[in-house]
């Protein structure tokens, strides 16, 4: 499935004369803002308006950065080592802070910031105000209660140089989108929302900022292109910490490090049967927040109870977690698994700094006439949620467990694919890290030789539907009944399978995993592409599908093969043996009504009536539908495999 945009709010723009732009002389460059100070954006503060507090010496380097609050109700700074913090206050009263840093003359310096916070609630919140390097993606969002109505909300530039803007948002909520432009010092852009409330005509301002900082120009051989966001090292005294962002995640990386700079992590263990320890493992994560490398240690230590996830690591060099990943991906060029920041957040708060720009691919094959959709389930309902941007939820590991769990089983089956156990300790450690992966021999060539996929049909399809290709004309003519015909008699798990062998190898030992550990089980099918407005699940018509597709016996050779080479140290074969066959999906009902079939659970005509009619039963209302589709839009673009450099 893909993102309908039509479906999405657009922001209505009002701007106003650009009032500063980079210029001036070396040592004063143009701002409006007080410069070699702490900038407060609004001068007023009310209960739940965004306090944004800015460090600004454009003039000076600034480093070794750190915020403190020194009075008032406790606020939660999730950027304390930036320049840039922002929270909502709750709570009337004075508030203090202190942030101390070094200058580019090495001379230490704390400057204090006193405000207030007036006892009147505020009904529109931005957020939120960061730091960003130049050609960095930026997102905001307002936040409204249901009273106001949205297209009252109007938006104005007021200070920095004019940026291009994107009105559309990723879930139908207000958000602005924009690429931080080239400057020449750090340079404050800063917008104000405004939003009238109908019952007393008050009109509401938030402003929110981001701090841009220069950034040297990307060279034509960089092995990332995009810009990429600031990070370091979770672990400071990691004995790799010297190399590892810049062989990991730095847009002057141009070509591949050595085995001796970013070495497996198997060769902390130096042993195929030993599991590397937490502390080995989080001296390889990098983070663009302190949250992220601390939510993904949590995960290893209490939501990892088998140690897949420990040794399936073994494989990698490094861990990169940052607001601007998206999607996931392990890249064999560095060795690395990039995980987005979403599968990782439990507060709206750690939510608010992670970067919502929407997925490049969202549009891709729209010309067809069918989809595949696909889900997890647990006892006849979704194994995870999809939560609107606009709710101010916290959520539990748990309730996050099921999606990042087998985002981590797929994306490792990659680095064990291209590093399998076999060949950790044969490389030479002056070998590039690119050179050492290119140079394996593949165990997906081994399968698509040994049980091969044979539609040419599903895999040119699988070309317009991942990689953006232009769909030809027979393809779009074809039907969900075509599809049939190509699909259910193979052996691929899913539709993804067919856009690449690396894919389908992953997708395999991904399934297999979640059903044998938690008994989450993968739900794929044939639906019609729905059009219009207000597109829910119960608009995807099922065709044909199935629950559990890799207990079909023609796949079952094909999830064996991988996941005993995958994971040696676990007992594939028994937990083959405990994978029934596949259940058949109704044809002709809709994708929300397939949802309860499983046995000593199928539900009847009634059963599903309840369930449209938001009983909890499944955890799934008739008001978060849209949500529900948004998840199956998520999962359309949640698989990516970056190419690999030609250097």
């Amino acid at each position: 499935m893909r993102y309908n945009f039509r479906n999405i709010k657009l922001l209505p723009m009002l701007f106003t004369l650009v009032l500063t732009a980079c210029g001036g002389s070396s040592n004063e460059p143009v701002t409006n803002y007080p410069t070699a100070s702490i900038v407060q954006l609004d001068e007023v503060q009310n209960i739940n308006q965004s306090v944004d507090l800015l460090l600004h010496f454009p003039s000076d380097s600034v480093s070794q950065i750190n915020w403190e609050q020194t009075s008032g109700e406790p606020v939660l700074l999730l950027a304390k080592s930036s320049k840039v913090v922002s929270f909502t206050p709750t709570q009337a009263g004075h508030y203090g802070f202190t942030v101390s840093f070094i200058l580019n003359e090495g001379v230490e310096q704390t400057l204090t910031k006193n405000i207030t916070v007036n006892d009147e609630h505020h009904k529109l919140t931005t957020r939120l105000s960061h730091e960003a390097l130049a050609g960095n993606k930026v997102s905001f969002r307002s936040q409204l209660p249901s009273t106001i109505d949205a297209n009252t909300v109007k938006w104005k530039q007021i200070d920095g140089p004019r940026v291009a803007l994107s009105n559309e948002s990723s879930d139908g909520e207000l958000a602005l989108f924009f690429d931080a432009p080239q400057v020449e010092f750090d340079t404050i852009i800063s917008f104000e929302a405004s939003a009238t409330d109908p019952e007393s005509n008050i009109i509401y301002r938030d402003q929110v900022a981001v701090l841009v900082e220069p950034a040297a120009e990307i060279g034509s051989n960089a092995y990332f292109s995009d810009r990429k966001a600031s990070v370091f090292v979770f672990n400071r005294q990691s004995p790799y910490a010297d190399a590892l962002i810049n062989c990991v995640y730095s847009n002057t990386l141009t070509s591949s490090c050595t085995l001796s700079q970013t070495p497996l992590l198997a060769k902390e263990v130096n042993n195929t049967s030993v599991t590397p320890s937490i502390e080995s493992i989080m001296d390889r994560v990098v983070v663009s927040h302190q949250w992220m490398g601390d939510r993904f240690k949590d995960f290893l230590m209490n939501n990892d109870t088998n140690d897949d996830i420990k040794n399936l690591l073994r494989a990698t060099t490094a861990i990169v977690i940052s607001y601007d990943v998206r999607p996931s991906f392990y890249w064999a060029a560095t060795g690395a698994i990039y995980l987005d920041a979403e599968n990782f957040w439990l507060t709206p708060d750690e939510r608010d700094t992670i970067n919502e720009a929407p997925d490049y691919r969202a549009n891709f094959g729209q010309d067809l006439q069918f989809t595949m959709p696909w889900r997890y389930v647990k006892q006849n309902a979704y194994a995870s949620q999809s939560y609107s941007k606009s709710e101010r939820v916290t959520r539990t590991a748990e309730e996050a467990l099921y999606r990042l769990t087998s985002l981590m089983y797929h994306e490792l089956a990659h680095a064990n694919d291209f590093f399998p156990s076999n060949e950790w300790y044969v490389h030479n450690s002056e070998q590039r890290v690119l050179d050492a992966a290119t140079s394996t021999t593949f165990e997906s060539d081994e399968l698509a030789i040994s049980f091969p996929l044979n539609s040419q049909e599903m895999r040119g399809l699988a070309q317009v539907s991942f990689t953006g290709e232009s769909a030809n004309q027979t393809q779009k003519n074809y039907l969900p009944a075509d599809i049939e015909e190509f699909f259910s008699p193979e052996s691929a798990s899913d539709y993804y399978a067919y856009s690449s062998l690396r894919e389908d190898y992953a997708m395999l030992f991904e399934e297999l995993m979640m059903q044998s550990r938690f008994n989450v089980i993968r739900d794929v099918a044939i639906t019609n592409q729905p059009s219009g407005e207000n597109i829910s699940t119960a608009d995807y018509i099922v065709t044909w599908g199935q629950r559990g597709r890799i207990g079909d016996d023609k796949l079952r050779d094909r999830v064996l093969f991988t996941a005993s080479r995958v994971l040696p140290e676990f007992d594939s074969q028994t937990a083959m043996n405990l994978v029934s066959a596949p259940i058949e999906m109704l044809e002709g009902s809709n994708w929300l009504e397939n949802l309860i079939i499983s046995p000593n659970e199928r539900s009847n005509r009634k059963s599903v009536k309840r369930l449209t009619k938001a009983t909890m039963i499944t955890g799934i209302t008739e008001s978060s539908l849209i949500n529900v589709a948004a998840e199956h839009e998520n999962n359309f673009t949640r698989y990516y495999q970056k190419p690999l450099p030609s250097h």
